[in-house]
């Protein structure tokens, strides 16, 4: 009950919150310079057809009218229609935001996978050679930018092994499924580089504590031991951090989205704002910022099950 209590709370903190990104989202949009009628129709088009797009966009109206329509399709779930690719905006977001959801999945996957093995025995093996070795990989991954590591990527893989898809999505599910490798790949290097240096320093301090010590001379098993002493109480920070690279990733899928080709809501999005498309901009700006919000009311939830000491 008093999760359930702290989570509906949480929820109605959400709420100013995202009044507040969505004020910043609308001001924002309307501070770019130039008319996005003129840059939709082109500098050779008639006044008469841009005043017409601009009576059809709404972007005569008062300012204040136009946010509270913006806000009425944000609360109704009508986004309006793009302009550029003459369709609901909604119908837009909902063929593409499983790409995007899929993306953040499969590199938290690998991510999660490549971090919790390494960090932990990288800090049961603290200033031996496994530990250097882990280390030294970790500081390598952390220094590539992402965008480069998948180009060399698509090259290696893509393009001389034509082992996978250099970019695209496909036609099949298996296609969907190998098209998202290398961009996952290329996305969590660096979220399983600072997961395993943050879960080796946590097994590393865990470690040497009392009451591990206790629990090894009480007999217990080490599996044991590791399981429930040590990563558990080691996971809780990796736990924030995690959530906190989710929700980077979702922004990141923005530039890997770009360079595999790949038709995610990141891709959407950098097409859109090109294109000058508000109302496709506003959405997908306001939906991502709802997701990151989300995913630190998770995190915190989480804390409760990995530690009973929290209390909410």
């Amino acid at each position: 009950m008093a999760r359930l209590k702290y989570v509906l709370r949480r929820l109605l903190q959400m709420i100013p919150v995202l009044l507040m990104v969505s004020v910043l989202i609308f001001v924002m949009m309307r501070a770019i310079p130039g008319d996005p009628a003129r840059v939709l129709l082109g500098e050779m088009a008639k006044q008469e057809d841009v005043n017409r797009l601009r009576e059809q966009m709404g972007l005569n109206r008062p300012l204040i009218t136009q946010y509270f329509i913006f806000m009425q399709g944000i609360v109704t779930l009508d986004f309006g229609n793009s302009l550029v690719y003459k369709q609901p905006v909604i119908n837009l977001i909902r063929g593409r935001i499983g790409v995007t959801l899929m993306l953040t999945l499969f590199s938290t996957f690998f991510a999660v996978i490549l971090s919790v093995p390494l960090g932990y025995l990288a800090g049961m093996n603290k200033d031996r050679g496994p530990d250097h070795a882990i280390r030294v990989g970790a500081l390598l991954a952390i220094s590539m930018p992402g965008f480069w590591v998948g180009l060399i990527l698509m090259i290696l893989f893509g393009v001389i092994l034509r082992w996978l898809p250099p970019g695209g999505w496909g036609t099949t599910f298996l296609d969907h499924v190998r098209s998202l490798i290398l961009p996952a790949v290329t996305q969590c290097l660096m979220t399983a580089a600072l997961l395993m240096r943050n879960l080796r320093n946590g097994v590393v301090d865990i470690n040497s504590l009392d009451y591990v010590d206790f629990a090894r001379s009480k007999g217990i098993s080490e599996t044991r031991v590791s399981l429930r002493h040590i990563m558990r109480n080691a996971l809780i920070s990796t736990v924030t951090l995690l959530m906190m690279r989710m929700a980077w990733m979702l922004g990141g899928s923005v530039i890997i989205e770009t360079v595999f080709s790949l038709p995610g809501m990141g891709k959407l999005l950098v097409d859109s704002i090109f294109g000058r498309d508000y109302a496709v901009v506003q959405v997908l700006v306001f939906l991502f910022s709802a997701l990151v919000i989300s995913m630190n009311l998770i995190t915190d939830v989480l804390y409760s099950f990995l530690d009973p000491r929290v209390s909410l």
